[in-house]
């Protein structure tokens, strides 16, 4: 991140201000966030807890997906440090039926992440090119070429395009032009979009649309917002994620890829700020886009399906603490997964290869 961060062309007092809110992580410790107790939905046709930035535990049913999974206390070397543990510890992970990685940047790559994970991951997908930067795991590992699908246990998981850089160091920038995706899920006609890291793209969406017409849930990023010049050629905001939403024409939206880690100046609640703000004015409301806390978790109830925008959120924080947190509306009934309060010790944190 560091890398791309001097090779994009920042006004100095812009990269002061980053590497100042970095350093800043780097002497203070993550803020601990209360976690949930039981993280699995049995009867739920879809649940996605948000772990941090772009790690999401995704439930479709009864098989588990992780993207871009990052457990490490630090990426990129020890540059860039975490801001809020992770919503879940690596050892309270249910079985994983596989792994997903959508591009190269470190906080998306995460090696020492993958060893903590190696004794419980079955299988990592990663995106055309990938292979050349993995180390030999226990567990398969496969690159995916765009609109190419790979089948696991009923699951159909294919790479979608999107807009982002491929490359891990900056030097391979010319080389690494394949290496970023996003994942389309599919397990017994309930259908999950995640995007990764991308920019506006209004035919890569349009088309992904095209060939999945009934997406359930859209997880898309929302940040960083700021600086414009460094942000918006490679990532969305919050009003452009909403118009990749309206036309993916996915029933439901988790947002993600803020307030993890200090990349770009946005200040903390900025993005989801930015977010209902561009809801409101393009008139979509709360019941369709669901803003988490880290630690939350978005239940789409199996009977909710055809029904509307009806889903539950389960934050360890309870209603009123995840609404201060960002989530946008709770309900009840007796499809609602029941919210925890209970707390997790910090799991240790492994340096980053």
């Amino acid at each position: 991140m560091l890398l791309l961060l001097l090779l994009t062309s920042l006004p100095a007092c812009v990269l002061t201000t980053i590497l100042r809110r970095n350093v800043v992580a780097l002497l203070s410790k993550p803020r601990r966030v209360q976690r949930l107790e039981h993280v699995e939905r049995p009867g739920a046709a879809i649940a996605l807890l948000w772990v941090g930035h772009a790690t999401m535990l995704v439930q479709i049913e009864d098989r588990f997906i992780l993207t871009d999974p990052v457990f490490t206390e630090t990426v990129g070397g020890a540059f860039s440090r975490r801001l809020v543990e992770t919503g879940i510890a690596v050892e309270n992970l249910p079985a994983l039926d596989l792994a997903l990685v959508s591009h190269m940047h470190f906080d998306h790559l995460s090696l020492g992440s993958l060893d903590r994970l190696e004794s419980r991951l079955p299988q990592l997908l990663l995106p055309q090119g990938g292979l050349v930067y993995m180390p030999r795991y226990h567990f398969a590992v496969d690159e995916v070429k765009t609109w190419q699908s790979v089948e696991r246990r009923g699951l159909r998981i294919t790479a979608v395009p999107v807009r982002h850089e491929g490359f891990r160091y900056g030097a391979d920038a010319a080389w690494m032009t394949t290496s970023a995706t996003g994942w389309m899920l599919q397990y017994r006609g309930k259908t999950v979009y995640f995007a990764g890291d991308t920019a506006y793209d209004r035919k890569a969406f349009l088309a992904t649309a095209a060939r999945f017409p009934q997406i359930d849930v859209a997880i898309l990023p929302i940040a960083p917002v700021e600086p414009p010049n460094f942000a918006r050629p490679s990532h969305l905001d919050g009003r452009e994620a909403l118009q990749a939403f309206l036309d993916l024409r996915a029933k439901h939206m988790v947002p993600m890829h803020f307030d993890t880690f200090a990349h770009g100046i946005d200040p903390k609640g900025y993005a989801t700020r930015k977010l209902r703000e561009a809801m409101q004015e393009m008139g979509i409301d709360e019941e369709r886009v669901h803003i988490l806390p880290i630690g939350g978790q978005f239940v789409l109830p199996e009977a909710a399906r055809g029904e509307g925008p009806q889903a539950q959120l389960s934050s360890p924080l309870g209603s009123a603490g995840a609404a201060r947190e960002g989530s946008s509306r709770f309900s009840s009934g007796p499809a609602a997964a029941s919210v925890r309060r209970t707390s997790f010790p910090s799991s240790p944190s492994t340096p980053l290869r």
